[in-house]
Formats: C-alpha cells, structure tokens, sequence
C-alpha cells in the first residue's frame, strides 16, 4: 500500500477547492524518487527541519541581542510561533497545512546573526545587496547539504521568497510579489501576527516599554495581552477570508489598519530605541569589520569554515558565511580575528 497515494486522496476529498494540493505540486528542480510514506510538501518540512541552517536559529537575535533571560525569543522561536499561527488558519480555511508548515520553517533560514542590523550591513556591503528573503532561498537551493539544497518545491521555494512584506502593506496588490499559493499568503500574515505581538511581549518584558505606552486606538482593537492579540488577530484573519467563500486570505480594514500601526508604532519605540540600538550599533561595526577581513584573508576564511562555489564572487562567498553565522560564532570569530590570543606552547 502506498501511503502518499492515500494522503493525497484524503486531501482531494476534504481540502478547500482553492488549496494547493500534493498531487498537484509543480515538482522540483531535480526530479527524485518520491517517498511512499509521505506527501511532497511533508517531505520538504522535514527535510528543512533536519536542516543544519534550521537548527541554527536558536542562537540568532529576534529582536534583542544575546538576552541574559530565559523566555526572551529567539529566531529559532519566532519561526515556531509563526508555523503555530500559519497552520491554525490554514486548519480553519482547510488549506494544506503540510505545505503552510514547510513555508513557515523555511521562511527565516537565510536570515543574519543580531537580527535586521546584519541584514542591513551586509545590503551596504554586498556588491549587488542583500536581503534575508532571497538569501532564505539561497539556502535551500544552494547552501544547504553542502553545496546540494533541499530540492524543495517550486510551492515552498516561492512561499519563502514572498513571505516579507517589509514596512508595506501586509497585502501587496502586485501577483509578482504574492505567493502563488493561499498557504504562502497565510504565511506572510502569520508572521506579521507573531512578531508584532510577540516582539511587544518581549519590549514589555525587557522595560523598554510598558503596556500603558501602547496607543489605546490600537490596543482597543488588537487586545492588551499576547495570549488575546494572537486570538483576536487570526480569528479576524479567518473570519474575513471564509467571507469570501475562502478564495483569498485577507484581513478586515480595521485589523489591517490597525496591525499596521502597531508595526509602525514598533519600529519606533523598540526597534529603534537607544536601548536597544546602542548595542546593534554595536552588532554592526562587528560584522563589517569581519566582512572586510574575511575578504582579505581568504585562506582564513576557508579555514573557518567558509565556502567557494565557482560562479560565485569572494564577497558574495562571504556574505553567505556571515548570514549562517549565529550571534555567538560571530563574537568568537570576531575574537579571533581582532584580539590577542592566549599563547599556546608547542
């Protein structure tokens, strides 16, 4: 008995009509042989699960660098909390939750040690720039397994590049930039849901701010507690989207507006604050001065770990180093590059 064979029926028979199917992925770059236990979409979230650069994420910054307390995130939990978020809705639509769960692990593998910070220094430094979305699918197509990728599908691939919305609208009207799946779509709002709410949980926590700063035109609609805006937020997703007989997944005019302002009101109380971007600053000159060495120490570069592909430029070789660093290989190696060594006796 093929169990694939099986699952795919089952989702034929009792998924939305507007959900990606398994059968009816466009396939993978390389054509292999297919697993008989799983769906193609199950094999991708694993193969990204079993992923060194997955793995990593626990000692990337979220939003504050290094945290002395236990419960603060880190990337490695906000992208759980965003595959928790994405599959609740697509649950609720009956979209695949198989291929909304391998977009949402996938979606941050590209991303910098000490959060945005590395991403906007390596933009700066790379001859044709750098963004953490299309470095994600970098990974999955090139870096990871050693020079070989994941082989993902063209359903997953295309979730990862277009789950960022940056400081735009949460829903782009442009085809070229929405994902070609309903399941892609839930991600990139799933992840504005996590991190606006969670990235407030950890300001509040931190005392960066406190509950009482948060606009009461945006707290009175998004809800005062992480537990509630979570809650508030998808049920309002669902809701809208089931509106429309669930051909398209969109929030209502007030939650949009109100999400995006909460995001604004973010950026420029936490994410900016000087508390917090004294020590990006920081974060910064650290990363510039190792791209600037690795750059010139080539042999250096290999030798930690760095890798050549041959169509590749040196500084795009080391920029793909520096965006799979964690924070705390990036301090080491910063150590090791710019400070005196103990001396070891031969």
């Amino acid at each position: 008995m093929n169990i694939k064979h099986s699952l795919e029926a089952i989702e034929t028979h009792t998924l939305s009509p507007y959900a990606c199917l398994s059968s009816s992925s466009l396939g993978r770059q390389l054509t292999t042989k297919q697993c008989s236990i799983r769906t193609v979409f199950q094999h991708d979230r694993d193969r990204i699960l079993h992923s060194k650069s997955f793995r990593r994420l626990k000692d990337k910054t979220q939003v504050f660098l290094s945290p002395e307390g236990d419960h603060y995130r880190t990337r490695l939990t906000h992208t759980l909390e965003v595959s928790q978020v994405a599959r609740t809705i697509a649950r609720a639509l009956r979209l695949n939750e198989d291929l909304t769960e391998a977009i949402a692990l996938g979606h941050d593998l590209g991303h910098t040690p000490f959060g945005h910070v590395g991403e906007r220094v390596l933009n700066r430094l790379v001859p044709d720039g750098f963004r953490h979305v299309q470095q994600s699918l970098r990974v999955v197509d090139l870096l990871e397994k050693d020079g070989k990728g994941l082989n993902l599908t063209h359903e997953v691939r295309d979730g990862i590049l277009k789950h960022s919305k940056g400081q735009g609208g949460l829903l782009t009207p442009d085809e070229k930039s929405r994902a070609i799946t309903l399941e892609g779509q839930v991600v990139r709002l799933a992840d504005i849901i996590a991190y606006v709410s969670h990235d407030l949980d950890d300001a509040i926590r931190g005392e960066v701010i406190t509950i009482g700063n948060i606009p009461n035109d945006i707290s009175s609609i998004v809800g005062t507690s992480h537990s509630c805006r979570i809650d508030t937020m998808v049920r309002d997703l669902i809701t809208t989207s089931l509106k429309s007989d669930g051909s398209c997944v969109t929030l209502s005019v007030e939650m949009d507006e109100a999400i995006r302002s909460l995001r604004d009101w973010l950026f420029q109380n936490v994410y900016q604050a000087e508390s917090v971007q004294s020590e990006f600053n920081k974060a910064a000159h650290l990363l510039q001065e190792l791209f600037f060495y690795l750059c010139e120490h080539e042999a250096f570069f290999l030798k930690s770990g760095g890798r050549r592909y041959p169509d590749d430029s040196l500084s795009t070789s080391v920029a793909d180093f520096i965006a799979g660093m964690t924070d705390r290989f990036a301090l080491t190696l910063y150590r090791k590059c710019f400070l005196p060594q103990p001396w070891k006796s031969v």
